[in-house]
């Protein structure tokens, strides 16, 4: 048993196997913009159909949590539940991290473009820095992060400036996907919170059922009702399924065994991956190549490492 955990320790803290894991899961997260918009075109769900929208992200985390149990059981041995007191940190947290943000996910993504959501759920990362910082009082805001947090949010303001000049910007397109961001955000310290006393993996896996119980109860008392699958609609399905579960299975185990900081490094790549995957995907050049995207996302970019590489510097 010693023996298997200092391999798999020694294994997903090499440096190949850091940046490869590490680039493949915001490769994953990247690709989930253009996949729900082809879900949602593939079942003909309307951009006005909230409650189909719902159900549809409710089904992906049943099937999600699902996933990311499987996975623990396969990658470790220990318990398979939380502990008895854990339960109300689990509640807690499917209510913020799913529910919450793929309500307001599932219908912003909906009623705006893949590059614009792309653009705007990386505002995420400095929601994080803030609310750990005011709430959780686990990281100390300095100069560097408040620059980066401001090139961030500067970013999100960029690219949402053509929607306001053609009066298409909206509170349930981009609006809604900013708030999916600043939950997401609130979401982060809360897992470091709760993972000081349990396995983030079985937090994960639980409160992905639990959220996605909620979503799809929600969506069917608002009037919604199960959509007709073909074969690509279900594969969309599990594959956005498959990617949360793999993702967060990934990268927890990338977290377990290096510095915080030496991993989110890496997300300023979701972004980018977002925006050339919804470009190709969707056909949404028109928006991810003209220099108001590519200004936009440099910005975003850019803010996220600054804001990484403040936090790395004070774990040296």
């Amino acid at each position: 048993m010693m023996n298997e955990k200092f391999d798999r320790a020694s294994f997903f803290t090499r440096p190949a196997v850091v940046c490869l894991t590490a680039a493949f899961c915001c490769l994953l997260w990247g690709s989930a913009f253009p996949a729900v918009k082809l879900g949602y075109a593939r079942l003909s769900i309307a951009a006005e159909d909230s409650a189909a929208q719902i159900m549809y992200a409710g089904l992906r985390f049943l099937i999600a949590g699902r996933l990311v149990l499987f996975f623990r059981s396969v990658f470790g041995k220990e318990h398979m539940v939380p502990q008895r007191g854990m339960w109300p940190s689990v509640a807690k947290l499917a209510v913020v991290q799913t529910v919450i943000q793929y309500f307001f996910f599932y219908v912003g993504v909906a009623n705006t473009s893949g590059v614009r959501s792309s653009i705007i759920t990386a505002s995420n990362a400095f929601w994080a820095i803030l609310f750990a910082a005011l709430l959780f009082k686990g990281e100390k805001l300095g100069v560097q992060k408040m620059l980066g947090c401001g090139l961030g949010l500067l970013g999100v303001t960029v690219i949402n400036l053509a929607g306001l000049a053609e009066g298409s910007l909206s509170f349930w397109g981009e609006g809604a996907v900013f708030l999916a961001a600043a939950a997401n955000g609130l979401a982060a310290p809360m897992i470091k919170s709760y993972a000081a006393r349990e396995n983030p993996t079985i937090l994960c896996g639980y409160q992905f059922l639990i959220g996605g119980a909620v979503l799809t109860i929600g969506g069917l008392l608002a009037g919604g009702t199960f959509p007709r699958f073909d074969l690509p609609s279900v594969l969309i399905l599990l594959y956005l399924s498959g990617l949360s579960a793999a993702a967060t299975t990934l990268w927890s185990l990338l977290t377990k065994y290096n510095p915080v900081g030496r991993i989110a490094v890496f997300s300023f790549l979701i972004p980018v991956f977002g925006v050339v995957l919804s470009a190709i995907l969707l056909q949404e050049k028109n928006q991810a190549f003209t220099m108001q995207g590519l200004l936009a996302l440099i910005l975003v970019s850019g803010g996220i490492f600054l804001v990484n590489r403040s936090s790395m510097s004070e774990e040296k």
